[in-house]
């Protein structure tokens, strides 16, 4: 609707300036053709300055040269009229001969508003005597009975404002009117373009002045639905596939440890033997550890795997994860430090507890892995007024500047470091990623305080920690 408001707003508004752009414009036609086709001066000025140019002399009247050159000039003739005898005393030549040379006062009245046998005569007052110019028939048409109304005169602005705003009014609604149709079919098209993104099936009324393009976005809708029902299917499957695989592999996989494990605790067999079984059973809980990751992976992505939230405090959850790797019995070389500040108690957010505990999990595994000679692994829990944050960080070998733009920018299951021998990190911090998203959260990757390997994850605040869980 917004769309639609906007577009009306501009069809109004390039409607207006159009109206006032026409009317300016043949304003200054209008006056620059007038001026075009106009003399020099007005024909009463003409007349009253031949007039005043005209002199008594001792052999009779002259006219001064200037002022008898524009006469010329313009086709026009003059006479003088004594004011004693109404007869012409002088004119110039040559004088048309239907041009009368006495007149009587009602002549004169009559020449003065109008004509002198269709010649278009203009007056002016000379001494003791009447200027007569007349111009050639077809050179101006005279109104010989103007009369003006005086409160037509004072009321003339008012007037000309009112017979603007009327025709700008009726060109508004012609306008509106021829292009009602047009808006009626752009609605629909605008409704159906916004919808498009959504996802949802689209269909619109293929008529009107748009229905070709009615008919594209339906196209355009179909086959998105299309493409969406395919890649579902495509993503059900995969999931399905990898679901199914691991459900297979987990079985004869516990087969395996399970025997590795018999020939391990077997005391009757080699010590070559048994450490042989135990490398068997090691490697094959990787596998399965593995397998797992890759099923909550592939559940993750395709919002499988349920999420039932609860307020779930950061610090307890984060505590608990460092409380359960030290009761495994963690190799002495892989020490782990509680560096949250003791006044905070509690970070409360809304999730899933067990896969946040994962997430935490999955990165102090991360340290263990990449750092075969041992480090320090500290994790710390912050609280801003924006967000929670929760530091795992290693003092141990780290990443090169080219490694971590690598970590940040490429998705963590594809990437590997320099070789297939060498630690990956993999589907533990896809794994992390994805449980943070699900939370509306992010993870950023960067180099510790003390040279190793850092990762943060952030949780923006829920506004409210009371009644917040242990």
């Amino acid at each position: 609707m917004k769309d639609i408001a906007k577009l009306i707003r501009r069809f109004v508004g390039i409607l207006l300036l159009s109206t006032v752009l026409v009317i300016v414009l043949n304003i200054v036609l209008l006056a620059v053709i007038s001026t075009s086709q106009t003399s020099s001066g007005s024909p009463w000025t003409t007349a009253q300055e031949t007039a005043e140019a005209l002199q008594e002399t001792e052999t009779g009247y002259a006219l001064s040269g200037e002022t008898a050159e524009r006469l010329s000039r313009e086709n026009a003739w003059a006479i003088y009229i004594d004011n004693a005898t109404l007869t012409v005393k002088w004119h110039t030549d040559p004088l048309p001969d239907t041009v009368p040379l006495q007149y009587t006062a009602a002549d004169i009245a009559r020449l003065t508003r109008g004509y002198i046998d269709g010649y278009p005569t203009y007056t002016g007052e000379a001494e003791n005597g009447l200027v007569v110019v007349g111009y050639p028939r077809d050179r101006y048409w005279k109104h010989m009975f103007p009369s003006w109304d005086y409160d037509f005169i004072k009321n003339a602005p008012y007037t000309v404002l009112i017979v603007i705003g009327i025709n700008i009014f009726l060109i508004f609604l012609i306008y509106m009117i021829a292009n009602s149709r047009l808006l009626k079919s752009v609605r629909p098209i605008t409704d159906g373009i916004q919808a498009l993104p959504s996802g949802e099936p689209v269909h619109v009324s293929e008529k009107g002045l748009l229905s070709g393009l009615a008919a594209k976005i339906n196209q355009t809708s179909d086959i998105l639905q299309k493409q969406q029902r395919n890649l579902k299917r495509k993503e059900t499957a995969r999931a399905n596939w990898i679901s199914g695989v691991s459900h297979d592999i987990r079985t004869p996989l516990s087969i395996v440890m399970g025997y590795a494990g018999q020939i391990e605790d077997n005391e009757n067999l080699p010590d070559s033997e048994r450490q042989k079984a135990k490398i068997i059973r090691e490697q094959s809980t990787k596998m399965k550890n593995l397998v797992n990751d890759l099923n909550l992976a592939s559940k993750l992505e395709y919002n499988m795997q349920p999420i039932d939230p609860k307020p779930v405090n950061l610090v307890a959850a984060a505590r608990q994860s460092v409380v359960d790797f030290i009761n495994l019995g963690m190799d002495e070389k892989y020490p782990i430090e509680w560096n949250t500040d003791e006044a905070l108690t509690a970070c409360v957010i809304n999730g899933d507890r067990q896969l946040l505990q994962r997430a935490i999990g999955n990165l102090i595994t991360n340290s263990q892995t990449h750092n075969p000679e041992g480090c320090t692994i500290s994790v710390c829990v912050e609280k801003s007024d924006a967000e929670y944050r929760i530091t795992v960080e290693d003092n141990g070998a780290g990443l090169t500047e080219e490694k971590l733009e690598k970590l940040r920018t490429t998705p963590h299951y594809m990437m590997s470091d320099s070789g297939a021998a060498e630690p990956r990190h993999g589907l533990g911090l896809l794994i992390v990623k994805q449980i943070v998203s699900a939370h509306s959260g992010t993870v950023s990757f960067d180099h510790g305080k003390n040279g190793g390997f850092a990762v943060t994850l952030a949780f923006p605040v829920s506004g409210g920690e009371k009644g917040a869980p242990k």
